[in-house]
């Protein structure tokens, strides 16, 4: 008799891409369907990126480096210097995408049955990568009604054992949209050097941020071999199908462990590289632009949340993703009923049930995660959905 591995029963579905075939079995009754359910920007890729990938003219498409080619490390390091990040090209492992980042990190630093700490809700494609490294994901409560601000210094020293390993971060956070302050940076720190962990930080959204400055966790002095920094293209220049992203840390012994894992996957996309390159030459205002794009769409969005009877959505301070507490009982079922069974003007909207981006069971059931990664005439329209599917919805159950 064949069997599955228990690796693969426990690895979870995706919350944000499981609603998929009912996006798609509503869009062949001809129903619009708002796609605020996915960090998949609309803006377009710069054409530089494009153009470089186009006029590449080689005759063969070789590996890379394992560790990524080296002239585009090199440029990433004056990238990096100009966010207040001191490294050198040595320092940088690029990577298929920030997922492979956070893959890598896990397992060169961690054994199987080790803990990883990670404030929730958390992007929930972490607890895939643990599953795939055999890590055990311990889950630290924040909570909407603060904001989602770090949880006090003791509620995370409550949560370390003997096989903690590391605590994972990201800011601006993915799925709240929460910009970490220095002061809560310099806390981790505290932790991180008191009890010999390591501290993972994914900074894929260092360019959006809305209520303050970002603080890399790489700006910190006194933990260079604690620190390991994960970063992707795939948000910054809205070129998620790149797939190239960076594990870059200080500590020597990681990297050299890193690498190991790089030269078995051989080496990171070609033509993703080729663009990630040309990403590094666009002017110094490129994400002038952008950045005020995306901060237009959350005050849409938040303002119009905020507005609907029995909604509440904090403010976030980056990224570009907000959570909303609505007034209903199960997310998941919420989030198929819209798709599934309603429509406003021929038109509906798809959000991903925040259940899946907590680890404590029974958490999320009232929120549920929006990306505004559409324009904001999108957004009015979608909330315009929204608004109408509550005041069904509540006759309903």
């Amino acid at each position: 008799m064949l069997s599955i591995s228990t690796r693969g029963q426990l690895m979870p579905a995706s919350p944000i891409r499981k609603l998929v075939p009912y996006a798609e079995a509503a869009k062949q009754r001809g129903i619009m369907v708002y796609h605020l359910n996915i960090g998949q920007p609309d803006i377009e890729t710069p054409k530089p990126m494009l153009d470089a990938v186009r006029h590449s003219d080689f005759k063969i498409l070789e590996y890379s480096h394992s560790a990524g080619n080296e002239t585009y490390r090199r440029k990433l390091v004056k990238y990096y210097k100009a966010a207040g990040i001191a490294i050198d090209h040595t320092h940088i492992l690029i990577t298929t995408g920030g997922s492979e980042a956070i893959l890598f990190a896990m397992m060169s630093c961690l054994d199987a049955g080790d803990e990883v700490i990670i404030p929730e809700p958390f992007y929930a494609n972490y607890n895939g990568f643990a599953v795939a490294a055999g890590v055990k994901v311990v889950p630290v409560t924040s909570y909407i009604k603060d904001g989602f601000a770090l949880p006090p210094i003791a509620a995370l020293e409550q949560k370390i054992t003997s096989r903690t390993k590391a605590i994972l971060i990201c800011t601006p956070n993915n799925p709240t949209g929460y910009l970490y302050s220095r002061e809560e940076l310099e806390t981790l720190k505290t932790i991180v050097q008191k009890h010999g962990l390591y501290l993972f930080s994914d900074e894929a959204y260092r360019e959006f941020c809305y209520t303050g400055t970002h603080f890399s966790a790489m700006q910190m002095k006194g933990v260079d071999e604690n620190v390991i920094l994960l970063d992707t293209i795939s948000k910054r220049y809205s070129s998620c199908g790149a797939r190239i992203g960076a594990l870059i840390t200080k500590n020597k012994q990681v990297l050299e462990t890193a690498i190991k894992f790089a030269q078995a996957r051989l080496s990171p996309p070609s033509f993703g590289q080729i663009a990630g390159e040309a990403a590094l030459d666009l002017p110094a205002d490129y994400f002038d632009a952008t950045k005020a794009e995306y901060q237009l769409r959350r005050d849409t969005l938040v303002a119009r949340l905020n507005n609907i009877q029995g909604v509440f959505c904090p403010n976030p301070g980056g990224a570009f993703y907000a959570m909303a507490q609505l007034p209903i009982d199960d997310s998941d079922r919420f989030c198929q009923w819209i798709l599934e069974s309603f429509s406003y003007e021929g038109q509906t909207v798809m959000m991903a049930p925040a259940t899946g981006f907590y680890e404590t069971p029974g958490l999320g059931k009232q929120e549920v995660r929006l990306a505004y990664v559409l324009n904001t005439g999108a957004i009015h329209k979608a909330m315009d959905c929204l608004e109408k599917a509550l005041e069904v919805y509540k006759n309903l159950v």
